[in-house]
This record gives C-alpha cells, sequence and structure tokens, in this order.
C-alpha cells in the first residue's frame, strides 16, 4: 500500500511563533542603553524585531509572541503601533516581558529558560508546532520551507543552518550531520583545531543542498528552531536554561534531531560591528539584504511623514528615510534616518543616523540655543566618518566626529568607540566645535 500522504503545516492553525528578545543586550551597548535589542533601529526605518516578524507574517504564520526583559517601552510602543491582524484571522504579535510570579521570581536565565516560565501563555493556544527565533538577525527566509522538511524527516526537533567558512566558526554553534541531514553531534563555538576538524561538512554532500562553494565549510545553526509540542515540553522539564549550550546537544542522542540548511542571506548582528557593517551594506547598489523585494515585504510602523527635502546636497550611494531636510551636504555611502536635518557644508561619510523621534518646534530650539545647546540633527559645516548616531541627538556646528587614532574601545561622557566605531549614543549632545 502506498504511504499515507505527510501532513503539512498549516501555519496560523497549527504553528506558534516566538520571537527571543535577548537579555541586556551588552554586545549591541550603547544602542541598548535606552531600548531593547529588538527595538533597535535598522535600516533608516526599521526595527530589529522587523526582520522576524515579517518573516512569520510573509510565511502565514501570525501568531507570534516576542520575549524580553529590558528597556520594553520603546518596543511595546513600535509593536502596538505596527501589527494589528483583524479579529477573524486569528493573529497576533504579543510582547510577553519577564515577570514576577508566586512560584518565580527570577529573571530569563537563558533561551530555554524564557521557553519555560511562559509555557502558561502557549498553553493556552492549540498547536502542534513551535518555531523559535533570535531577535537579532538580518535574513529573509520562508519559514513553510523548513515546517515542511521538519514533517517530511519525522523529526522532534529541526534546526537551521547556514554554511560558514572557518573562520567564523568559533563563535558560532556548529554541528555535524550523517547523509540524512540528521544531526549527530553538535558543538556550541568550538575553538580547538582539531575539534573543528571532526565537524567539516563532508563535500560530497554539497550537490545534494544545492552548495556551489568549493571551499571548506561547517553547518553553522542559524538560531532557529522547529520543535515538536511533545518534544518541547519534555526538554522544559530539564532544568537546562539554554537551547544551543545544553537542550540540543542533549537532544541528539534521544531524539530525532534534523538540520536544514538555508543558502540565503544570514548575518548575526548582534554586535555593533556586524550591525554597522550590515547598515552601511544597505547602500550597495546590490545589498546582500534586499528590503526593495516586495515579494517578502519588510513591515514596520507607518508614520505618514513627508517625502525627504533635498537642498542642494550631494549624495552617493545612501538610504534617505522618509520626512528628512538635507541642506547643501555631502553624504556618502551612509543610512539617514526619519526626520534627520543635516546643515549645509556638512560632510557624513560611513555614518549610520538613526534620525529624531519628532520634529523640534521653534519654542525648543530657542530654549536649547539659550542652553548653549544646538538643535536636533546635525549643524553646519560639521565632518562624520565611521560613525553611529543614536536618535534624537544634537550634533553642533563646525564638529568632527572621527575613530581614527583612537582605542577600539572607549566610554566617554558624549560618546562611545566600540570595535573601531564612534557610537553618539541616544540624546546625545555635542556642543559646537567639537572635535571626536
Amino acid at each position: 500500500m502506498p504511504e499515507a500522504p505527510i501532513h503539512l503545516p498549516i501555519g496560523t492553525r497549527n504553528v506558534l511563533a516566538v520571537v527571543l528578545g535577548g537579555g541586556q543586550g551588552t554586545r549591541l551597548f550603547p544602542l541598548t542603553r535606552d531600548r531593547s535589542k529588538p527595538a533597535v533601529p535598522l535600516a533608516g526605518k526599521y526595527r530589529l524585531v522587523d526582520i522576524p516578524i515579517s518573516n512569520c507574517i510573509n510565511s502565514g504564520l501570525w501568531r507570534i509572541y516576542v520575549l524580553t526583559q529590558f528597556n520594553t517601552a520603546s518596543l511595546h510602543r513600535h509593536i502596538n503601533g505596527s501589527y494589528k491582524f483583524d479579529h477573524f484571522s486569528g493573529g497576533f504579535v504579543e510582547i510577553l516581558a519577564a515577570e514576577q510570579t508566586l512560584t518565580n521570581t527570577s529573571w530569563y536565565q537563558g533561551t530555554a529558560d524564557a521557553i519555560r516560565k511562559n509555557w502558561t501563555h502557549f498553553d493556552n493556544h492549540p498547536w502542534d508546532y513551535m518555531i523559535i527565533l533570535g531577535g537579532d538577525q538580518l535574513y529573509r527566509m520562508n519559514f513553510q520551507d523548513i515546517l515542511r522538511r521538519h514533517v517530511e524527516h519525522k523529526a522532534d526537533v529541526t534546526v537551521a543552518t547556514t554554511p560558514v567558512p572557518r573562520r567564523d566558526i568559533s563563535g558560532l554553534g556548529i554541528m555535524q550531520i550523517d547523509a540524512d541531514s540528521r544531526i549527530i553531534h553538535f558543538v556550541e563555538k568550538p575553538k580547538d583545531p582539531a575539534v573543528q576538524d571532526g565537524l567539516r561538512l563532508d563535500p560530497a554532500s554539497y550537490g545534494r543542498y544545492g552548495i556551489k562553494s568549493g571551499e571548506e565549510l561547517f553547518l553553522a545553526s542559524m538560531g532557529i528552531y522547529v520543535f515538536n509540542r511533545a518534544t518541547l515540553r519534555e526538554a522544559m522539564d530539564s532544568p537546562h536554561t539554554d537551547f544551543g549550550k545544553h537542550i540540543i546537544p542533549a537532544l541528539i542522542s534521544t531524539h530525532r534531531v534534523y538540520a536544514d540548511v538555508f543558502l540565503g542571506y544570514w548575518e548575526d548582528i548582534g554586535t555593533i560591528r556586524n550591525f554597522f557593517e550590515a547598515n552601511l551594506d544597505c547602500t550597495s547598489e546590490l545589498p546582500r539584504f534586499n528590503f526593495f523585494d516586495m515579494q517578502a515585504v519588510i513591515y514596520s510602523r507607518p508614520r505618514y511623514l513627508p517625502p525627504s527635502k533635498i537642498n542642494g546636497a550631494s549624495i552617493d550611494h545612501a538610504i534617505i528615510a522618509d520626512g528628512c531636510i538635507i541642506n547643501r551636504a555631502a553624504i556618502a555611502y551612509s543610512v539617514i534616518g526619519l526626520r534627520s536635518i543635516i546643515g549645509s557644508g556638512s560632510y557624513l561619510h560611513r555614518t549610520v543616523l538613526m534620525g529624531c523621534d519628532f520634529y523640534e518646534s521653534a519654542e525648543s530650539i530657542a530654549e536649547h540655543q539659550a542652553r548653549g545647546q544646538p538643535p536636533m540633527g546635525i549643524g553646519k559645516n560639521t565632518r562624520i566618518e565611521n560613525c553611529i548616531i543614536d536618535k534624537n541627538a544634537r550634533i553642533g556646528d563646525n564638529v568632527v566626529i572621527s575613530p581614527s587614532g583612537k582605542p577600539e574601545k572607549v566610554d566617554h561622557p558624549l560618546y562611545y568607540i566600540r570595535d573601531g566605531i564612534v557610537i553618539i549614543p541616544k540624546n546625545a549632545v555635542i556642543p559646537d566645535g567639537t572635535i571626536i
């Protein structure tokens, strides 16, 4: 007799999506000083959390929880203003912040612990599969593909993976698979060259996965997991607190744990350097991540801003978001965020300017000038290179900002340097004539 047809996932009805918002986001500090990591602005008009949520929506997964525990106010505002489903779809995007209960008063201790402490919320819904996502990655994926292969393999757990070269593996979870794509070994951030050698992907399998590269490759976890409900419930009964370090390695020997190989663009943007380069790559003529792909739109909050106004500026390889006013400045290889005001004679090169949350009134400008503070935005004849400028910053006239000749890491009352990049924090005031 022929085999019974495989029951494929049907999206909203039997899949629950959970986005892990992360802890304090120390690797992205000071961008996470006043907001949670998923709320960090991206590419001029988006937030980091828009990436996994948009991937879910485009994949037909409309029941989405976002788990977070630090500085959640701006994330709440963004999600509440961005994602609204009608009463008949059954869809929602809901934040679950860490909370004290009568039985538990601790913070999330890891990715698995965050799921465990919110199980009562998940238990209120009918679902067969849970897809668990990170909140600090840039990629575009149809989750129906990994869900379909999860069912086809009769897997208990499926881990999304991507091929990476040896130079990248010491900071990632690396796995070894058999000919059926079943994971037989998993090592978190392997440093020993001998261990790394044993995890190398067999070149004979490249064709099976559509890999066209001839170089040495390893399969790295993307931090995306699909769990059967029963398997996840069983894993939650263990004391383990993290999926990558504890749960996945423990399940390999007792359950059917499979790898799903993803060949598209994927970048961990949880560090200042990766975040900076991913933003600047958006200004390329052929960026690795295409925000202009209308087949899989990246959603965000509608702001109803006017088009940007350019008054005699020179602009080369730049993204200009809505509502900006740019006077006779020169901008190259830079991202200019919402409501940015840039004065005449200024030069921005390799700069991520996050813009402003509001337009400043004439009364506010006069009040700040009376205190010796410049208006919000970038003043006149100011030069900025290799810099991230957070929201609502006030940068005066004749200012110079550059990491050239400075240490890789600096903490200063006016600025920070991380990975050789100057970061001007949110609401900062840089007076006229300052040289950084």
